[in-house]
């Protein structure tokens, strides 16, 4: 279950959000050449990256925030711009653009001390957006609970493109980071669960103000749960590319 795109497309640019991706895209591809050097990698992630270990002795306190500017790869980086592309323009609407900015650092910052505080003695390095874009996740799930998101379901070879309200995509994958941090040998696949549900609750709970500054669920009741511009309405149409059936 894949969000693909929300249909509520921002009423003015988003430019820190568009920034954000072009950076991540720019720092990725100024180091993805080390991936054929282990050694030359290491020694950088060693450098940038977030450990556990070394923040709980209170060394190399960059990593908090270098690590939400690293990936481990191009379907890591592609999968978290993806993400930020579809929910981010709406909040920095909301929030102006350096709210918005600071927003996205703060729920960064405050994935990684979840983290840290999951696996305090962790020497393994963590890299990933993905904290801080969990906190514009829980930002969107507060503002526009019922946005329509499209998501692209799949099941081996069946694939169909849906619509639903954001707060069940939402909802779903905050889920499954607490189920995935709660499974003991979670930590073996190299995702760091409990970093995206700290990141999500912390863009939660700082979105707060801002909701109640709008009206709280006054705000929802005259929106209808919706960003306040217009909905885009997508059509489907059947593709032209003509079936070859098999011959018996």
């Amino acid at each position: 279950m894949l969000p693909i795109r929300d249909h509520n497309p921002s009423s003015r640019t988003p430019f820190v959000t568009y920034a954000l991706i072009a950076i991540n895209v720019l720092i990725f591809v100024g180091y993805s050449d080390m991936f054929a050097d282990q050694r030359r990698l290491f020694a950088f992630f060693d450098a940038w990256a977030l450990y556990p270990d070394r923040i709980s002795r209170g060394e190399d306190l960059h990593g908090l925030f270098s690590t939400m500017f690293l990936h481990g790869g191009w379907m890591h980086l592609g999968g978290n711009m993806l993400f930020l592309w579809i929910f981010g323009d709406n909040l920095e609407d909301e929030m102006g653009h350096l709210g918005y900015l600071i927003f996205y650092l703060v729920s960064g910052l405050a994935a990684a001390l979840a983290h840290v505080v999951a696996a305090p003695w962790s020497n393994v390095p963590t890299v990933g957006a993905s904290g801080a874009i969990a906190g514009v996740m829980g930002g969107y799930l507060l503002l526009f609970p019922r946005a329509r998101v499209d998501i692209l379901f799949f099941i081996v070879f069946l694939v169909r493109i849906f619509t639903v309200p954001a707060w069940i995509v939402l909802a779903a994958w905050f889920g499954f980071q607490i189920l995935g941090g709660a499974d003991a040998n979670a930590g073996d696949g190299g995702v760091a669960y409990w970093a995206h549900a700290g990141g999500f609750v912390a863009g939660f709970v700082l979105t707060i103000p801002l909701w109640l500054r709008r009206g709280a669920t006054g705000y929802w009741k005259r929106q209808s749960g919706r960003p306040r511009h217009p909905e885009v309405q997508y059509h489907y149409s059947t593709s032209r590319i003509p079936t070859v059936r098999r011959k018996k």
